[in-house]
């Protein structure tokens, strides 16, 4: 069962019941109001009567009087004052008895007080009250005398059970247009979440873009608020992966393309070795050739696998690092390498902090002087400076024209094929240098003119917003 069909059976079922008891409640409250003011008013009727008729008899010598004149003057005075409401009973004996009814026993011990009393009997489908004092007659005759009160009062119950079938008839319209209402009101509420499943579902069969519509500021509002917001995260994340992902693909088959040529190569020369008899000098060549291709795919099988795996952040640890320490550290490890080319290396920085993950630094600016050092000439100077925000590796080699300067941080792109491959280029430093630099929250500014040379820098953003 669907929750707004829980909802409104349950708001349902309470506004039944509650409708009932508290409709009831009216309804025997109206009755029992109706009763009391009834026998409020017979009380009041009673008591006048019995005055009237203790005075009458008190003001007469019934001793005096022979029965049936006794008689006839007691049923004439209760019949004048009382009407045909009344019986009169004498020391427990019925004298007059004008209603119709017959008492079952004689003086009732309820109806000995001066006061009138009163009991609701049920006698042949009819309601009775039966109200009864004893008058205040003189005491001197010995004469106790009750007047008792029978009047059917049947009219209220009936009227009462009227009131309750009308009251059913009205109870059971209202309810059923309360429970319409009821469930449209909730379906009015909850559609909101009606619509929430369906952008899910959609969500959930590739609509990346579906999002909810908010109109409301309560709480299922606020839920398809966070809704949304998931889903902007979700979509992104997808973004984020189908990326890498692309990325990935044209890594893999601009590598697959890159392996063709060492492969090649290498082929060749082994089968040159393999079947064709060449001097010992050839050999040599042809040796020196297959190792050169071997170790150009050990470089790009290793720095194709740590360009992929930089997409993976997970592996990856930053801490404050001295930006000085850093220049050192590599300035340290190229000067080595400098010395077969016949270059010097200045490297300087300024005294601070940034949180990097150091292994990473270190081979951006080691692919960043390496790049310098195939792009100068032996006796060049190469510089590596460190200052606040930014670190940047200047050489005065060709430089790139400006039209390249866009794609030179894609993979394998090369601006001078014929002299990377000399040099023993791969053409995916830079691309590393951009994933690396992205990962720090960095840029990386190039700036060359023709024949003057390259500045290429690393821009912290942190540091730049400070």
């Amino acid at each position: 069962m669907k929750l707004w069909k829980k909802i409104s059976l349950l708001t349902a079922v309470v506004l039944f019941i509650a409708m009932g008891i508290f409709g009831g409640g009216m309804l025997y409250e109206t009755w029992k109001y109706n009763l009391n003011q009834t026998v409020s008013s017979y009380q009041q009727q009673m008591k006048v009567n019995s005055y009237v008729i203790a005075q009458e008899i008190n003001n007469n010598p019934l001793s005096r009087f022979s029965e049936v004149t006794r008689k006839s003057f007691l049923n004439y005075t209760v019949q004048k004052y009382g009407g045909t409401d009344y019986i009169l009973l004498k020391n427990g004996q019925e004298v007059v008895n004008l209603t119709g009814y017959t008492l079952v026993s004689g003086e009732d011990a309820r109806f000995n007080d001066q006061d009138p009393a009163y009991v609701l009997q049920k006698t042949d489908n009819r309601h009775l009250l039966v109200m009864g004092q004893t008058l205040k007659t003189e005491k001197k005759e010995n004469l106790k005398f009750q007047l008792i009160l029978v009047k059917d009062i049947s009219g209220i119950y009936e009227e009462m059970t009227k009131q309750m079938w009308l009251f059913i008839m009205i109870y059971l319209v209202v309810i059923f247009f309360a429970v319409d209402i009821v469930f449209w009101l909730v379906r009015m509420v909850l559609k909101p979440l009606t619509e929430l499943e369906n952008t899910a579902g959609a969500i959930s069969r590739g609509d990346w873009e579906r999002r909810c519509r908010v109109r409301r500021n309560d709480e299922i509002g606020k839920v398809s608020v966070a809704f949304n917001r998931m889903a902007d995260k979700m979509e992104e994340q997808m973004e984020e992966l189908e990326t890498v992902s692309e990325r990935r693909r044209q890594l893999l088959g601009s590598l697959t393309h890159e392996l063709k040529t060492p492969m090649t190569s290498i082929i060749g020369y082994s089968d040159t070795l393999l079947h064709v008899k060449i001097s010992e000098e050839q050999q040599k060549k042809a040796l020196e050739h297959i190792n050169s291709e071997c170790r150009r795919l050990e470089r790009l099988s290793g720095k194709m696998m740590t360009l992929i795996g930089l997409y993976d952040e997970d592996r990856i640890h930053k801490e404050p690092y001295p930006v000085d320490r850093l220049v050192r550290e590599v300035a340290d490890l190229e000067r080595y390498h400098m010395q077969d080319s016949q270059m010097e290396l200045l490297a300087s920085s300024e005294s601070w902090e940034c949180e990097m993950d150091v292994d990473l630094m270190e081979s951006l600016l080691v692919n960043l002087l390496d790049n310098a050092i195939k792009a100068s000439k032996p006796g060049s100077v190469i510089e590596l400076h460190g200052e606040k925000g930014c670190i940047w590796v200047r050489d005065s080699g060709k430089g790139i024209p400006e039209e390249e300067i866009p794609r030179i941080t894609e993979a394998f792109y090369m601006v001078d094929k014929s002299r990377s491959r000399k040099a023993g280029g791969i053409g995916m430093g830079l691309a590393l240098c951009q994933k690396i630099a992205e990962i720090h929250r960095a840029n990386l500014v190039i700036e060359s003119v023709v024949g003057q040379g390259t500045k290429i820098s690393v821009v912290f953003q942190e540091e730049t917003d400070e």
